[in-house]
């Protein structure tokens, strides 16, 4: 699989990662066996940077992956995050992103992932009480210490990211981004490209509506969260499916899948993007793999992102607590 870069700093990785969350939590159960498959079908695929976080399945995803780098640690980029808390309230997310609770989280996922060194730390989300600066500055000391490689930020605003970099130049900015989910288009994404920071689209398939196995809200498991995004409310959701149409004349032209064509579009966007589509299962992998392949022309550009236009998008992309949680 072809390369791309993150940042300035040399910082290459595969054209697409892979999102591990699914494999510990919030979509359903799920199984480690077929969990370590895939992530062995990943790697078979030229796939390297694995993405994680702490706070999936309460640390239980990085330890999964921790058991996975043990004989492949030379072959992977691992990406993981701090800053959102876990507690007994499902409805509660509280952020810590002072230097003091980073310091320690971050020791905390190198032991469960057994590594020495993160090679992209995000801070999850951010606490607006605690200057940016403050906070990447401790992630450039943790950098000079060797404990981590490279910097990144989740969901935050235009003027977060320029203060940040200005202090220490950051890697990778992570946000929602999808044929679904267009807000970055307006600011973040040209900062991110006038600033040389590469882009990590998380949810790349909408979080899996945009694959077309998604038929109704019925096909989701009670236990799965996006029972709670308005997105996936069941007369929204039906509503929202309708603009598939569109992606699946694409794909039926270039013999492909909807969510090939999804993610072929989606690399379109910028050189500097690279998608995390997660998923459990191998041949889910092996599928969306292909779509580095895929070369959409400019008319198919065009119409994908017409059909798709946010106005067209009906239900918030997160629950009311996530939405809480982002920096704008």
């Amino acid at each position: 699989m072809k390369k791309r870069a993150l940042g300035g700093d040399g910082f290459s990785v595969s054209t697409l990662g892979l999102g591990c969350m699914g494999m510990s939590e919030f979509y359903g159960p799920s199984d480690d066996a077929e969990n370590l498959a895939t992530l062995d079908a990943a790697l078979e695929r030229g796939i390297d940077i694995f993405d994680t976080a702490d706070m999936y399945g309460h640390g239980a995803n990085e330890e999964l992956l921790g058991r996975f780098l043990i004989k492949r640690r030379g072959q992977v980029k691992v990406a993981t995050k701090f800053g959102i808390l876990r507690s007994d309230n499902p409805d509660a997310r509280p952020i810590d992103s002072s230097p003091e609770y980073l310091r320690s989280a971050c020791e905390a996922s190198l032991r469960r992932l057994g590594v020495d060194t993160i090679d992209l730390y995000y801070m999850h989300r951010r606490n607006v009480d605690v200057p940016i600066e403050d906070t990447v500055g401790a992630m450039a000391r943790l950098v000079q210490e060797g404990k981590i490689r490279a910097l990144g930020l989740c969901e935050v605003a235009p003027d977060t990211i320029r203060r940040a970099h200005a202090t220490h130049p950051i890697t990778a900015i992570q946000t929602e981004y999808s044929l679904w989910s267009r807000d970055v288009e307006a600011e973040i994404l040209p900062l991110t490209k006038e600033l040389g920071i590469g882009f990590v689209p998380y949810s790349p398939l909408g979080r899996g509506a945009l694959t077309g196995a998604l038929r109704s809200a019925g096909d989701l498991a009670e236990d799965d969260f996006r029972r709670t995004i308005p997105r996936y409310a069941p007369e929204v959701l039906s509503e929202n499916l309708k603009s598939l149409k569109a992606l699946q004349i694409v794909a039926d032209r270039q013999n492909a899948t909807p969510a090939q064509i999804a993610l072929a579009w989606l690399l379109a966007q910028g050189e500097q993007i690279v998608p995390i589509p997660g998923t459990r299962r191998p041949e889910r992998l092996v599928e969306n793999a292909g779509a580095v392949e895929i070369k959409l022309s400019s008319k198919e550009l065009a119409s994908l992102s017409a059909s798709f236009s946010p106005a067209t998008i009906l239900g918030s992309r997160t629950t009311n607590v996530g939405s809480a949680l982002i920096d704008l």
